[in-house]
């Protein structure tokens, strides 16, 4: 299985080997025009040996996704100030931005694609998809919330968002549909769900 992104120790020749990469992906990826990179190119682009790419990543797929995913972080980290609502508001209109910006459907499209690869597969997306899990866990466990898992967030706020960017940038822009406060209903049905499911504890 892809190894998850985040399990290597944060400093040293590891960091630095996967900051190449990163790097040497973009370079790529502003060249092709189309997304597609191999991994030789890029451990060649990196000073490499091709053998760490496919003994950490595997695929291409697998490496994109890693890449999305960390772009992602830097752009739009996750709040965790301990006010859920605040937390769930801020970090929801910034990825609703995010979406609507070119390219802003990247991670969505990278993780589609390394689910459907025969070598990474939904658990290999799911493992490196983690990180970024484990930071709404922290967003969560800042509020006191217990009666939410990131998989909720995930499926309550991310999903209808990203959904709702593909619709956009599938149409031309001056007929995009638009969707005032609905980040705000979002989060309100998040509240919600809290709110149900605290009740029904005994």
């Amino acid at each position: 299985m892809t190894q998850a992104t985040g399990t290597a120790r944060p400093g040293g020749r590891t960091a630095r080997t996967r900051e190449a990469v990163h790097a040497a992906v973009h370079a790529l990826l502003a060249e092709s025009g189309d997304g597609v990179i191999h991994l030789p190119e890029v451990a060649a682009r990196a000073g490499v040996h091709p053998a760490t790419l496919y003994r950490r990543w595997r695929t291409a797929e697998a490496l994109l996704l890693d890449v999305a995913i960390a772009d992602v972080n830097e752009r739009s980290p996750v709040p965790a100030t301990g006010d859920l609502r605040a937390d769930l508001l801020a970090y929801g209109n910034r990825l609703e931005a995010s979406v609507s910006r070119p390219g802003g459907l990247g991670l969505l499209r990278a993780l589609i694609s390394a689910a459907a690869d025969p070598e990474v597969g939904l658990l290999g997306a799911g493992a490196l998809s983690q990180p970024r899990l484990a930071q709404f866990q922290v967003l969560l466990d800042r509020s006191g919330t217990t009666e939410l898992t990131p998989i909720d967030l995930f499926e309550l706020i991310l999903s209808p968002i990203y959904i709702a960017g593909m619709m956009r940038q599938g149409t031309p822009s001056p007929d995009a549909p638009e969707f005032p406060g609905r980040v705000d209903r979002l989060v309100d049905n998040v509240l919600a769900v809290r709110n149900h499911r605290r009740a029904a504890t005994p």
